[in-house]
């Protein structure tokens, strides 16, 4: 009993971060996008303890990449793309040009399944991710509808057709872009060889106890900025092998 769960314990988790995706959805639909941003954490916290269990568990089945790449798919491709076709829907339409203009945020999921599918082939990528992970990617999108809420009197700023379009393209184009950016798995406590990711969690932990989830934005940018120091400043070791979250 005991083997079967622990082979089977993992899969389960992944499995969640699949249902919280299409429930997700579900909100989306309903034009509750507070919810759908929670269903994407919620996903996101399911996505990094179904690869922590299969670690402590050294239980990795044949199907287990494959079922966290799909799940992924949904919860941080298709589900951000919704969230941003009824941000665009809400922002101020062009006339002739908006009910073409929406559909730009279904990019999102295109662009997802191109950075799965090369992350499951792209034996690179051990230490470093190549190209921004589709967790980081939708929770920042997340983010947007729940600053919305808490700061409706910048929703025009943010509700802007134009600049939520050109956010849509440049975190597609950070999806696929061949940028190592840096994982968050410490493999021990080594304050040189961690020195980067304790920087980003230790900034991340401020941020978000004094701006809740307006910090996100900054984190994300924050992320990537110190990826591309730890890069400038590290020892030439070349990106190999793999690892499970994309």
């Amino acid at each position: 009993m005991r083997r079967r769960v622990k082979k089977h314990l993992p899969n389960a988790i992944t499995c969640a971060n699949l249902f919280s995706g299409c429930v997700g959805i579900v909100f989306t639909f309903q034009d509750n996008l507070v919810f759908a941003a929670y269903a994407i954490f919620l996903a996101a916290i399911f996505d990094f303890f179904d690869g922590f269990a299969s670690r402590v568990l050294q239980s990795f089945s044949g199907i287990g990449k494959d079922l966290d790449s799909l799940a992924d798919m949904v919860s941080f491709g298709v589900l951000p793309s919704a969230i941003m076709y009824e941000l665009l829907l809400q922002a101020p339409q062009i006339p002739h040009i908006s009910d073409y203009l929406n559909f730009i945020a279904f990019l999102i999921p295109v662009f997802s399944a191109l950075r799965l599918a090369k992350f499951n082939t792209d034996t690179r990528q051990a230490e470093s991710f190549i190209g921004l992970p589709t967790p980081a990617n939708a929770i920042l999108i997340a983010s947007i509808p729940l600053i919305l809420e808490k700061y409706s009197s910048i929703s025009h700023y943010i509700l802007n057709p134009y600049g939520l379009t050109l956010f849509i393209i440049v975190m597609c184009t950070l999806l696929v872009a061949e940028i190592p950016l840096m994982s968050l798995k410490f493999k021990n406590r080594d304050l040189h060889k961690n020195f980067y990711r304790y920087i980003l969690l230790l900034f991340s932990a401020i941020l978000i106890l004094f701006f809740k989830f307006a910090a996100v934005p900054v984190i994300i940018v924050m992320y990537i900025t110190l990826s591309l120091i730890q890069l400038k400043f590290a020892d030439g070791s070349v990106i190999s092998g793999s690892q499970k979250h994309s």
